[in-house]
Order: C-alpha cells, then sequence, then structure tokens
C-alpha cells in the first residue's frame, strides 16, 4: 500500500513526487473549478485532454498557455505506453476530461492503472462531477446508492436492468438527450411506471432543470418537448 502525505506547497508548487495529476474541470459553468486546479494546470509540463477543442475553451478562459495532447477512448491504447515512458522520465502531466472527474464515464482508468503499475505517482485533485448534486437533489435516499454511468447500448443492456430493478439503494444513470424517452420507457417496464424518479440536466448551467415525480411522469414531461443537455436519472431502490 502506498501512502502519501499531502503538505500545501504553496500555489506554483507542484509535489515533489506526482508525475500526473487527475483534475476535474467543470460541468457547466466556468466558475466550477478549484483555485488548486487551476495551479496544477498552469504549472505541469502537458495537459491531456479529451476533447482538445473544449478544453481549449475553459484554459483560454483562465489564460492558461500550456501544450495540450488528445487522450480519449479511440487512442488510449495507442498512446498509453508512450505516456508513461514519459512520465517516468520527469514530465508532469495533467489530465483533463470535456467535463467532470476524470474516470467517472470518461478516460482514464487505463493511464491510472498503468501508471500505478509502473510505480508512476497519481493524484486526484476533488472536484465537480455530474452525479453528486444530481443524487443531492433529487430528493431520493442518499445514505446509499449505486452509480451505473451510461447503460450499454446492446449487448447486456436488458440484463442490467433487470439486476438493477431488484436494486435496493439508490440508482443513479447518465444518458444521452436523445436517447433520455427509450431508457425511460425501458425502465417502465423493468422497475413499474409508478417508481418515483428524478431527471437533472444542465446542470450548473443557466437552463438548469430538475424535474422530479414517478418515471411516467418523467416521460410525459420532457416527451413535450425537445431535450437538450447532459442528463442524470436517479431512481429510487426497490421498496
Amino acid at each position: 500500500m502506498t501512502v502519501i502525505e499531502h503538505t500545501d506547497s504553496g500555489p506554483s508548487n507542484l509535489s515533489s513526487t506526482t508525475a500526473l495529476y487527475l483534475v476535474p474541470t467543470p460541468i457547466g459553468n466556468l466558475r466550477d473549478i478549484t483555485l488548486r486546479a487551476l495551479d496544477v494546470l498552469q504549472a505541469v509540463d502537458v495537459i491531456l485532454a479529451e476533447d482538445t477543442r473544449t478544453s481549449a475553451v475553459l484554459l483560454k478562459h483562465y489564460h492558461i498557455q500550456k501544450p495540450i495532447s488528445p487522450y480519449h477512448q479511440h487512442n488510449e491504447h495507442k498512446v498509453l505506453q508512450h505516456l508513461v515512458d514519459q512520465l517516468k522520465n520527469g514530465k508532469r502531466m495533467a489530465l483533463i476530461t470535456d467535463a467532470g472527474t476524470p474516470g467517472i464515464s470518461d478516460p482514464a482508468f487505463l493511464l491510472v492503472r498503468a501508471c500505478v503499475q509502473a510505480g508512476v505517482q497519481v493524484e486526484t485533485l476533488p472536484g465537480a462531477t455530474a452525479f453528486v448534486p444530481a443524487l443531492v437533489n433529487s430528493s431520493l435516499p442518499t445514505t446509499r446508492f449505486c452509480f451505473e454511468g451510461f447503460l450499454p447500448l446492446k449487448k447486456g443492456r436488458q440484463t442490467l436492468l433487470k439486476s438493477l430493478a431488484e436494486e435496493e439503494r439508490t440508482i443513479i444513470l447518465y444518458e444521452s438527450p436523445q436517447r433520455l424517452i427509450k431508457t425511460l420507457e425501458e425502465c417502465c417496464i423493468y422497475f413499474g411506471e409508478d417508481r418515483r424518479c428524478s431527471v437533472s440536466r444542465e446542470l450548473s448551467k443557466r437552463f438548469e432543470e430538475n424535474f422530479r415525480g414517478s418515471i411516467r411522469d418523467c416521460i410525459n414531461h420532457f416527451s413535450a418537448s425537445a431535450v437538450k443537455g447532459e442528463i442524470v436519472i436517479v431512481l429510487a431502490g426497490r421498496a
């Protein structure tokens, strides 16, 4: 087991041992970033970004000028060993995603695992993630919950839904606006249309919406007009 002792080393200094930093970025409002996250992004040698165009907006807003390199689900296997080699040779890198905390339904796991296996020190900063505010705001129990992220599109989807129908903890799902109604309709089939549900979209943004009711209520509400923004579905566990 590795034990890391942290001290406040000042705004411009990085840890003497850490090579890779996982840095959460705002899920909407650009002000939802920590001062420490900005310090790290200013100090590292390279920033790894899921989408360099999306990240460029955030970095420009905070006047951060650092080399940016793409790291996403389509290239992570290809660049993995090269990144680990660079980290072992002294490069300091920060990994950010389009929004939220790296590794939560976003790329990070493979790189973190490879770094740990290679003895490269990894540090994860606390910060924004979409499911926490959606859960707390849902009015559903928060003492015990399970986070499933995005459901499989095809293989294993029905099996997972059947399993979740028996789950007694509060259930959290991510979904795209295009698939929201389909997913809620499937939840009706497996959970029953009266199961309590909360749907949050555009969290922290100007048009944030949190709708609470039964699954059927949510379907009726979001079927009335086109849905935009990233979606978090929170479902009550089986009574």
